[in-house]
């Protein structure tokens, strides 16, 4: 794959939003020095001046809820999520204009934070693929360079964040979808662990329950703060408790660094190398670093890909329950339809490969006898050209490349457990490059001091800059 054109679409200005962080706007907030308003006057005019990304679905149009942590902070919301008074599309042309009627439980904490969302942001059709493009929004352009995708499927969020336009967005991940933005935009993305925020209630009745809310931010600081503000908010009872990490904690850890993913799937060369830097970096900082062998093979990867096949399934043949009267199958892209197809002719394997997984979730928890963290590549190569992953690519083709490129970030969907992306490098060509550090269940607060720890160690740039 080459690289695809050298724009850069970076909209930050000397307005209310300068150059800051959410951190240091709320400061500003609190000294006086800027208003909520101010704050979204500037944010909005720096969404449309960044329209090349299409990254927006619609524009949204509240009250904001006063009182929060967050209140005066402009966000978006992907839309996959129902806000009040908007519809929910989904990235389809399948799913009915109908206006939702009350917040989900993830826009309503959002909104309960007092955050202001502005706009709904882009993804491909149900997420259900790495990359934001579909057919009937088009594609989602990477802000570093407007040839090359901003992953998926999160990809409306992370394009507004990385060039400026917002300091944080909604983001959720089903297979990747906050992590593989964060890495190809240049941002942080930590995915919880499962159950850490609110959600649907209906999520935990399916065989594997994969999906995580979360949100995109330029600083590890921003990350944190919300996780500690949310938990004030919603505190899982079974999960020990995160807290406001402000440092790095004093403990050295045992880091495993894993450079290579499922055996014959190659790993680029620049990322390997972000990889094995980041895990000299640790050492240096005193933790006890070992390289590891990867601990998946090829089956993971089929029967994560038929339980795909089986969500796509659910969502095809029962769509008008799922997003209500109007649903229309026929309109989905081939990239559904011939997931749906999978399941269907692969139906009595379905439910070994949901035991497999189930066991792997199991499994692969012991590595954290050893390891206190995990650090990996979080995909196997950087953004690709716009179409490399696109909904023109013929549907075989498409899942051969998704497998390729993505078999990072799955394990975590399926054990539940955390994990976060860091802008740790850049390609030659200037592209970002994340790395990937994974904990046991209930790690965000190890996640977030090694994170803290990196980023202080190997600073990145807070905005695009050029190459």
């Amino acid at each position: 794959m080459e690289s695809v054109g050298t724009s850069q679409v970076n909209v930050s200005a000397d307005d209310a939003l300068g150059g800051d962080d959410v951190m240091e706007l709320l400061h500003r907030l609190t000294r006086r020095d800027v208003s909520a308003r101010e704050l979204r006057e500037s944010a909005q005019a720096r969404i449309s001046a960044a329209g090349e990304l299409n990254a927006v679905v619609c524009n949204v149009d509240l009250i904001p809820e006063e009182g929060g942590p967050f209140t005066g902070i402009p966000t978006a919301v992907k839309d996959n999520q129902d806000l009040n008074g908007y519809p929910t599309r989904h990235g389809s042309s399948a799913t009915p204009s109908t206006l939702a009627t009350r917040d989900m439980p993830f826009v309503g904490h959002l909104r309960g934070l007092g955050f202001d969302p502005l706009v709904k942001t882009t993804l491909p059709e149900f997420g259900l693929t790495a990359t934001t493009e579909s057919t009937t929004y088009g594609a989602t352009r990477n802000p570093w360079n407007v040839g090359h995708s901003t992953g998926g499927s999160s990809g409306g969020s992370a394009a507004l964040v990385a060039s400026g336009a917002l300091p944080i967005a909604h983001a959720n991940d089903g297979g990747g979808s906050i992590r593989i933005p964060a890495a190809l935009c240049g941002l942080v993305g930590l995915k919880p662990t499962r159950g850490r925020l609110p959600d649907r209630a209906d999520l935990d009745s399916l065989p594997i329950h994969i999906v995580n809310q979360g949100v995109l931010t330029r600083s590890v600081r921003d990350t944190a703060y919300f996780f500690a503000e949310s938990e004030r908010r919603f505190a899982h009872p079974d999960l020990p408790p995160i807290g406001m990490v402000v440092r790095p904690e004093h403990t050295r850890l045992r880091v495993a660094v894993m450079t290579d993913g499922v055996p014959g799937l190659a790993v680029e060369e620049q990322t390997h190398q972000a990889v094995r830097a980041t895990g000299r970096a640790l050492q240096a900082l005193g933790h006890d670093v070992e390289e590891i062998p990867p601990h998946l093979d090829e089956q993971f990867g089929r029967d994560f890909l038929r339980y795909w096949a089986f969500l796509s399934f659910m969502m095809q043949r029962t769509g008008s329950r799922v997003f209500g009267k109007g649903f229309d199958g026929k309109q989905t892209e081939a990239l559904t339809k011939g997931l749906s197809s999978m399941f269907v002719q692969q139906a009595p394997r379905v439910p070994g490969s949901i035991r497999r997984l189930r066991r792997v979730a199991v499994e692969s928890e012991a590595i954290y006898a050893r390891f206190d963290v995990v650090v990996s590549p979080v995909v196997s190569h950087p953004a690709p050209p716009i179409g490399y992953l696109g909904p023109d690519v013929p549907v075989h083709d498409q899942l051969v490349r998704i497998l390729q490129f993505a078999s990072f970030t799955a394990l975590q969907n399926v054990t539940g457990a955390p994990a976060i992306s860091l802008p740790m490098a850049r390609t030659v060509e200037g592209l970002p490059i994340g790395v990937q550090v994974g904990a046991p269940r209930g790690g965000e607060a190890r996640l977030l001091s090694v994170a803290l720890e990196l980023e202080q160690a190997m600073p990145w740039p807070t905005s695009i800059t050029s190459t």
